[in-house]
């Protein structure tokens, strides 16, 4: 059995990464004010998750649109890759070597808590309907309320986490209910391919990969209630603001790009190899822009960071902190309502009027 694209495991980074880097850990890292750069702009250092399929960042770094960001900023575009996730973004941030990227607001929730030198420039809510349980064909579960005492899979601390214990919650249960297995999303496949799980969340493009490879079936009502962001750090954001917003509605325009022609996206990024030989994912990828149920989907109308942004991110944070996720409780309302943001996020609302 093949792996899932590495894409699929951009938010797997507090099961995967809290080994690495947790937030007492970031913040006793001490991240200062960031870089010090009062100077003419060099260069900007966007960084690409996962292998960067059917995103933005691909369609912006390979002119796909016709768009020549280098020209539109005026300074040459870097394309940092290997980020597996959100979490190591931020390092790269804290260490002054990315100055832009995606972010979940499970990043962002981490940045907030140690540290780290971001600041947001525009958020949108993840599709409500990005997230799936997949359950076998024939299976008793058919509700929430079935999958107390069963083998549930998840990537804890995930979006999948979150919306599980939403799900839970509209049955009045709790995690504590169900026989939790935390496994990566490959483990979790193969898991459920073998019958050890019962049930096992996840999100697109693996739920509807997995869905069809294994003829599984999916559970009604499963919502997403998680943020995506996008993030610059203080150096850049604070002294190349106008750059900045040309970046972001260039990355929007880009995500229009694609979903105004979800074929010709898809052919484009076959031909880059983002699909290799498997028929199957390109065609998922299609449908799956069609339908607008990839992380990207809402980053053709994303704007600043609005009250509901917020409320769902401390919301995230909190749920997180009382599983034990986050060992702090985080403030986030506090930290993205701050009034330092005022004078980017109007040059950005200009911006994306265009």
């Amino acid at each position: 059995m093949s792996s899932p694209p590495r894409t699929m495991n951009r938010r797997g980074f507090v099961a995967a990464g809290a080994g690495l880097l947790g937030l007492s850990a970031l913040a006793a890292a001490g991240c200062g004010t960031g870089e010090k750069d009062d100077g003419p702009l060099r260069r900007v250092r966007y960084a690409l998750i996962g292998d960067g399929r059917a995103e933005p960042g691909t369609v912006l770094r390979n002119k796909l649109s016709g768009v020549d960001l280098g020209g539109e900023l005026g300074v040459p575009i870097e394309w940092p890759t290997g980020f597996p996730a959100s979490l190591p973004v931020m390092e790269a941030i804290k260490a002054h070597s990315v100055d832009f990227s995606f972010a979940t607001a499970t990043a962002v929730i981490y940045a907030i808590g140690g540290g780290v030198p971001i600041v947001p420039l525009v958020a949108y809510p993840l599709p409500a309907n990005e997230v799936d349980i997949l359950v076998p064909q024939g299976s008793p579960i058919r509700s929430a309320a079935d999958l107390k005492g069963r083998r549930v899979a998840d990537q804890r601390g995930t979006t999948g986490t979150y919306s599980l214990i939403k799900y839970l919650d509209s049955a009045g249960l709790t995690i504590s209910d169900v026989q939790y297995a935390n496994l990566t999303a490959a483990d979790a496949e193969a898991a459920f391919a073998q019958g050890k799980v019962d049930a096992w969340i996840t999100w697109q493009p693996t739920a509807e990969l997995a869905r069809r490879k294994h003829g599984a079936a999916t559970l009604p009502d499963v919502r997403t209630y998680d943020y995506a962001f996008f993030v610059a750090s203080e150096s850049f954001a604070n002294n190349h603001p106008q750059q900045a917003a040309t970046l972001v509605r260039n990355v929007r325009d880009a995500q229009r790009w694609i979903e105004s022609d979800p074929q010709r996206a898809v052919d484009a990024f076959t031909r880059l190899g983002g699909f290799g030989n498997n028929a199957l994912e390109a065609q998922v990828y299609q449908d799956l822009i069609r339908s607008r149920r990839l992380s990207y989907s809402g980053a053709g109308s994303f704007t600043t960071v609005g009250p509901d942004a917020i409320a769902g991110t401390q919301d995230l944070a909190d749920n997180f902190h009382r599983l034990g996720v986050y060992p702090d409780r985080v403030d986030v309302t506090s930290w993205l309502q701050n009034s330092r943001f005022d004078a980017i996020k109007r040059v950005i609302d200009q911006e994306l009027t265009k």
